[in-house]
C-alpha cells in the first residue's frame, strides 16, 4: 500500500520536479538527479518524476540506475503505450531499428564501435524524450538518421544520397529524424558520447581554452 501523501509534500515535490527540469536543461546533471530523488521522497506516486531521474541518468551515462528508474517508472504508470514503448528497452532482443542499423552499418563494413554509438544513441533518444510520442511506423527513416548522424560526429560521412539508398527511404525522412537526434540529444560535433576516435578534436579545444585563460590570468596578475 502507498502511504498517504499530503497537500504540503505533493506541492513541494511538484516544486522540486519543475527545479530539476531547469537544472536538467542546464546540463547541471547532478543537481538535477538531487532535486528529482527528493521529489520522488515527498511523493512516490507520480510517473514523471521516475522518467525524469530516468532521463538524467542516461545523460549522465549511468544505464543501471537508468533502467532502475525506469523500472519504477513502468509500475506506477497507466499508460499502455508508453509502458510497451519503455518495457522494450528490458529487452535483449534488437528492435527494428537495431536490427536495420546492425545489418546494414555491418554490410558497408562499418566499424563495429561505430555501430554502438549507434545503438547508445537510439538507446538514449527513446529515453530522454519522456512521454513525447514516438513514430515507429518506418523504422529505416529512424535507421538512416541514427547511421547518417553518427557517421557525421566520427568523420566517416556518406551523402544523403546515399543513405537513402541503403535505407530505402527519403532525404526529407533522414534530415527530419536527424534534426529530432541532435536537437533532443543536444549533440555536437565530435560529440564524446558518440565518438570512437582515437584522438578527439574537442580535446584540443579544451586544452586552448585552459591555456588561454591561464595567459589571460597572468596577463592581468599585479606585482
Amino acid at each position: 500500500m502507498s502511504r498517504p501523501i499530503s497537500t504540503t509534500d505533493t506541492l513541494r515535490a511538484q516544486t522540486l520536479n519543475r527545479a530539476g527540469l531547469e537544472h536538467y536543461e542546464r546540463w547541471e546533471m547532478e543537481t538535477a538527479i538531487t532535486l528529482f530523488q527528493e521529489a520522488i521522497r515527498l511523493d512516490n506516486q507520480i510517473p514523471e518524476y521516475y522518467l525524469n531521474l530516468a532521463r538524467a541518468h542516461v545523460r549522465m551515462g549511468d544505464y543501471e540506475l537508468m533502467l532502475q528508474a525506469l523500472g519504477d517508472y513502468l509500475h506506477i504508470e497507466q499508460d499502455i503505450i508508453l509502458v510497451n514503448r519503455f518495457q522494450t528497452l528490458f529487452s535483449n532482443a534488437l528492435d527494428s531499428v537495431e536490427e536495420l542499423l546492425t545489418t546494414i552499418m555491418r554490410d558497408q563494413k562499418v566499424r563495429l564501435e561505430i555501430i554502438g554509438a549507434a545503438i547508445q544513441m537510439w538507446l538514449e533518444y527513446r529515453v530522454t524524450i519522456g512521454k513525447r510520442y514516438l513514430d515507429l511506423k518506418h523504422p529505416q527513416a529512424w535507421a538512416s538518421a541514427l547511421d547518417y548522424t553518427v557517421r557525421k560526429v566520427n568523420f566517416e560521412e556518406v551523402s544523403l544520397e546515399t543513405i537513402t539508398e541503403w535505407y530505402k527511404t527519403d532525404e526529407i525522412a533522414v534530415q527530419t529524424n536527424q534534426a529530432q537526434l541532435v536537437e533532443t540529444l543536444d549533440i555536437m560535433p565530435c560529440d564524446y558520447r558518440y565518438f570512437r576516435g582515437k584522438d578527439n578534436p574537442l580535446d584540443k579545444l579544451v586544452e586552448a581554452a585552459t591555456m588561454l585563460e591561464e595567459l589571460e590570468n597572468r596577463f592581468r596578475a599585479i606585482g
